[in-house]
C-alpha cells in the first residue's frame, strides 16, 4: 500500500498525460471498430475543433492546480474533514475519498450546471456538439474550469483528502471521461449490468441527446449511484436513436467554429426547448428527477 500511495503522491507528469492523451488514441481505435454511430463528419476536424477547447480549458485548470494543492495539504494538516473524523482501513479512505470526490467535482456541479442559467451558458458549449466521440469528453469552455475546480476543492474539503487520493480520483475520472463519450457499441446487456454500478457510454450518450427531458439526467461521470440515488437516472431502449446537441445551437455556424463556441456564454441567452428559470435563475425540466 505504500507503494501504491508513493505512486500517486508523486505521480509523474508523463503518466498523467498518458493517461489523458493514451485514452483518447486506444478509444479513437475502438471507436473505429466498433461504433454506436457510422462516421458522418469530419473526425480530424471535430477533434482538432474539440482539442483547441481542451488546451484553454487545460490552460485555466493548472492555474487552479495550487490552490487544489494547498487546500489537501491544509485539511490534512488541521486534520479537518471525514477521514480524520471517522476511523476507518486506509483502502476504505480510498474508496470514499473517490466516491465522494466523484460526487462533488463531477455529479454535483455538473448538475448545478444544468440548474443555473449563468453556469448553463458555459455549459452547453460541451452540449453543443453534435458529433458525441472520445473528443467530447474534454469538450469545455475555458470559463468551465473554475467551476469544476471550485467544487473539487469543496469536495477534498469534506472528504479531508490528502493530494494522492486527489490525484487517484483525477486517474479515474480521466479515463471515465473517454469511456463515456466515446462512440462505441457496448451489448446492451452488458452495459445495463454495469450502469448499475458505473456511468456507461449508453447511460452517458442519453444526457447528450438534444432535447429535454433526457438533458437534464444522468450527470455522473464514474459512479452511476449518484444519478440513480438522486433520482436523475434515465436509460432509453435504442441509443443510435438519440440525436446529439443542443436544441438552441444546432447552426453549424454556432457549433462548429471554435471562436464562437468560446463567445457563447456572452452571448444573449436562449432557453433549451421546455426550459423554465424561477427568478432567481434556476433551471427546471417537467420530467421528475
Amino acid at each position: 500500500m505504500e507503494s501504491f500511495i508513493d505512486f500517486f503522491e508523486n505521480i509523474p507528469s508523463t503518466f498523467r498525460a498518458g493517461i489523458l492523451v493514451g485514452g483518447i488514441f486506444i478509444f479513437w481505435i475502438i471507436e473505429g471498430v466498433f461504433p454506436l454511430f457510422d462516421i458522418g463528419y469530419q473526425k480530424v476536424r471535430h477533434a482538432l475543433i474539440n482539442g483547441v477547447l481542451t488546451l484553454f480549458f487545460v490552460v485555466i485548470g493548472l492555474g487552479f492546480a495550487s490552490a487544489l494543492l494547498w487546500s489537501s495539504q491544509w485539511v490534512n494538516t488541521q486534520e479537518i474533514g471525514l477521514i480524520h473524523w471517522i476511523a476507518m482501513p486506509l483502502w476504505v479512505q480510498a474508496i470514499l475519498a473517490v466516491l465522494l470526490l466523484d460526487f462533488f467535482g463531477a455529479y454535483l456541479v455538473h448538475w448545478v450546471e444544468h440548474k443555473i442559467k449563468f453556469l448553463w451558458k458555459f455549459h452547453l458549449v460541451h452540449h453543443s456538439d453534435t458529433h458525441v466521440d472520445v473528443t467530447t469528453g474534454l469538450r469545455h469552455h475555458p470559463g468551465e474550469a473554475v467551476f469544476r475546480m471550485l467544487f473539487t476543492i469543496l469536495g477534498v474539503i469534506v472528504v479531508g483528502a490528502p493530494i494522492w487520493m486527489v490525484f487517484l480520483y483525477q486517474t479515474f475520472s480521466a479515463f471515465f471521461t473517454h469511456f463515456n463519450h466515446a462512440n462505441i457499441r457496448l451489448p446492451l446487456k452488458v452495459d445495463r449490468a454495469l450502469s448499475w454500478v458505473l456511468v456507461t457510454p449508453n447511460m452517458h450518450k442519453v444526457h447528450h441527446h438534444y432535447t429535454q427531458p433526457y438533458t437534464d439526467t444522468n450527470y455522473g461521470n464514474i459512479f452511476a449511484l449518484w444519478d440513480r440515488l438522486f433520482g436523475t437516472f434515465a436509460q432509453v431502449e435504442d441509443s443510435t436513436k438519440l440525436i446529439y446537441g443542443i436544441d438552441t445551437h444546432m447552426d453549424p455556424k454556432e457549433h462548429d467554429d471554435v471562436v464562437n463556441l468560446l463567445k457563447i456564454p456572452f452571448q444573449p441567452y436562449r432557453p433549451p426547448v421546455g426550459a423554465k428559470f424561477s427568478d432567481d435563475s434556476t433551471k427546471s425540466s417537467d420530467h421528475s428527477d
